[in-house]
């Protein structure tokens, strides 16, 4: 009997072995074309050093997957590494005590050259369109695959970057419409981190762009940087910034131990929403899907490749449940700590006034930029009140700010209306803040109930200048 049971068992052995090795060679003949990789930090300042961190250590999982730099291109101010306030001068990192990943990252778009303009003309592949940097730009065809991913501060319709003007949804969408148009890849993912990601997507992308997006939070929440001084787990003591943000970590680290070939991009949505949403209740946003959730069954490897240190590694179904519900009652982090990315300058300026010695220079100084943040910020949540009340009227105010649209519907009705509130704004007031862009929804309101350029001018005027 036991003679029997140990043949069955080889039997069974040989079988799963089979499974795998034939699971494996499925995944890397669906995958014939060439992989294009575009990363973008939209951030600059030492504060926001974990956008960079975040990107860099995304450039490491690539290259250990197995692209070649001719096919990633990287956006970066790159003023971390060697920033005089990073403790690990040419070196940055994306987690407490972890490695070096600035090592070896490609300088495509740089300084100046990191704009929304180029980002833009590096998906079409439009050269011609390019305003410095490397040239680089996703010369794809119709086999190939695409990820991109998008580390930044947003609101509601719009990411930043770190120079020239913000990338709007609409310009976004546009600009994927073309791509798809020149049928020049076979499908697209899009991974994005901000406060407000899914206003980027939803009621924009269709399904029959081939696109399949995730996004951080939903269209009305913020996002989370994690890895903060102060919070557990905590960077080492001479760090004064969050290392990296919350979704991003949680889709990278996955991708770090996992053999890609196995695991689907819908198992890592499952991973990272329950890490997102649960492991830290108390500051969790809701990761989401858009586009084409079809790709989802893909395997991450088509996109991204794996390395192949991973080939043995061992999944435990427990790891890709999507149901988040099931496991708040066993969790047991809820000690954890993340910070808004909106309130993570708040928490970085709080920080270096903590720490810095009782009548110093140092302490006098961190004061100084706290209490300037505060009061900007006090002073942008006036001005908005006032604006919205001389239009709609006192009762109205709060209406405007915290209307929320349906699911599958756009944020804005007309998207120049949008863009022309913001620019009449920045001129009249003082450009939005990463803070102040909380209000892009409100905005977007203002046009949905029909202001126009004389309205907002007036209010504007009588708002700030006094």
């Amino acid at each position: 009997m036991n003679h029997f049971i140990l043949i069955a068992s080889l039997l069974l052995l040989f079988l799963l072995n089979n499974f795998v090795v034939e699971a494996r060679q499925i995944a890397k003949s669906t995958t014939t074309g060439t992989r294009w990789v575009v990363l973008v930090a939209g951030s600059n300042y030492y504060e926001n050093y974990r956008h960079q961190a975040d990107v860099c250590h995304a450039y490491q999982i690539l290259k250990n997957g197995g692209l070649k730099d001719e096919n990633i291109i990287v956006f970066m101010y790159d003023d971390i590494a060697f920033n005089v306030q990073n403790p690990r001068p040419g070196i940055i990192i994306n987690k407490p005590y972890g490695p070096d990943v600035y090592n070896g990252v490609p300088k495509d778009y740089t300084g100046e050259n990191c704009t929304a303009n180029n980002f833009l003309a590096v998906i079409l592949g439009n050269r011609t369109a390019l305003t410095g940097g490397s040239g680089k730009v996703v010369n794809s065809g119709p086999n190939d695959y695409i990820f991109i991913y998008y580390a930044d501060h947003g609101s509601a319709g719009m990411v930043t970057m770190p120079t020239g003007d913000d990338l709007y949804a609409k310009d976004l969408i546009e600009v994927l419409k073309k791509k798809h148009e020149a049928k020049s890849y076979k499908s697209m993912v899009f991974y994005l981190e901000a406060c407000e990601s899914g206003s980027m997507f939803d009621g924009l992308l269709t399904e029959d762009m081939n696109i399949y997006a995730v996004t951080a939070s939903t269209p009305a929440e913020s996002s989370y940087a994690m890895y903060c001084p102060g919070h557990y787990p905590s960077p080492e003591d001479d760090f004064e910034t969050c290392l990296g943000d919350l979704f991003s970590i949680s889709w990278i680290e996955d991708s770090e131990k996992h053999d890609l070939q196995k695991e689907t991009l819908q198992q890592q949505h499952g991973v990272v929403r329950r890490r997102t949403l649960v492991d830290y209740l108390d500051f969790s946003s809701h990761v989401m899907q858009y586009g084409n959730k079809e790709l989802s069954k893909e395997p991450i490897f088509s996109y991204i490749g794996t390395n192949p240190d991973n080939d043995n590694f061992t999944m435990k179904a427990e790891e890709f449940s999507s149901n988040p519900s099931a496991e708040i009652a066993h969790s047991s982090r809820l000690t954890r700590g993340a910070v808004s990315q909106r309130d993570a300058q708040l928490h970085y300026l709080w920080h270096r006034f903590n720490r810095s010695a009782d009548g110093s220079s140092e302490k006098i100084e961190a004061q100084k930029q706290l209490q300037n943040e505060i009061l900007s910020r006090q002073q942008v949540d006036q001005n908005i009140h006032q604006i919205i009340a001389q239009v709609f009227g006192e009762e109205n105010v709060s209406k405007m700010i915290e209307s929320i649209r349906p699911a599958g519907q756009p944020l804005v009705d007309d998207w120049d209306c949008l863009k022309m509130l913001v620019r009449i704004y920045g001129e009249i007031c003082g450009s939005l803040s990463i803070y102040g862009k909380k209000y892009t929804r409100a905005m977007a309101n203002m046009c949905n109930a029909g202001i126009n350029e004389k309205q907002m001018t007036l209010a504007s005027n009588q708002a700030c200048l006094k």
